[in-house]
């Protein structure tokens, strides 16, 4: 399944898109060597960010020609997040203008790592060309 917007950080990561309806999103990553901390297993900042894009996934799988932008993220950590993981995303409830959803993070063996909330602002999507500067500017007001 393609993410239908192009994110450079998601593509970078390697984050792939399993499921996009109903409120709900799914999302595996294969963590490489170079996304792990010290102690070797996924670092903090990859888990979150992958709980981040699998709520805003779950936000805008109800309306997906809108976009949405992150307003707060709350994460807790379980246990060490190691091997293939999978975040799944689920929208809690939505506002004409705000969405409400929560995130958790499994690994490998269905272990649960993390789990997050996050409130997200629904924003029209704006056309992106070759250069963003002018066209892929967000009103936040």
């Amino acid at each position: 399944m393609e993410f239908s917007v192009h994110i450079p950080f998601v593509e970078l990561l390697g984050f792939e898109l399993q499921k996009f309806e109903g409120g709900e999103a799914e999302i595996a990553f294969a963590p490489r060597p170079e996304h792990e901390n010290s102690f070797n297993v996924v670092h903090g900042g990859a888990s979150m960010t992958l709980l981040d894009v699998v709520m805003a996934h779950a936000a805008r799988s109800v309306e997906p020609a809108m976009g949405c932008v992150t307003i707060e993220m709350k994460t807790s950590f379980m246990r060490a997040a190691k091997g293939v993981l999978l975040a799944k995303g689920r929208l809690l409830h939505r506002t004409a203008s705000m969405a409400f959803t929560e995130g958790s993070l499994f690994d490998a063996e269905g272990k649960l790592c993390a789990h997050a909330t996050g409130t997200f602002k629904f924003v029209p999507r704006l056309p992106v060309g070759k250069s963003t500067q002018a066209l892929n500017t967000l009103r936040t007001d």
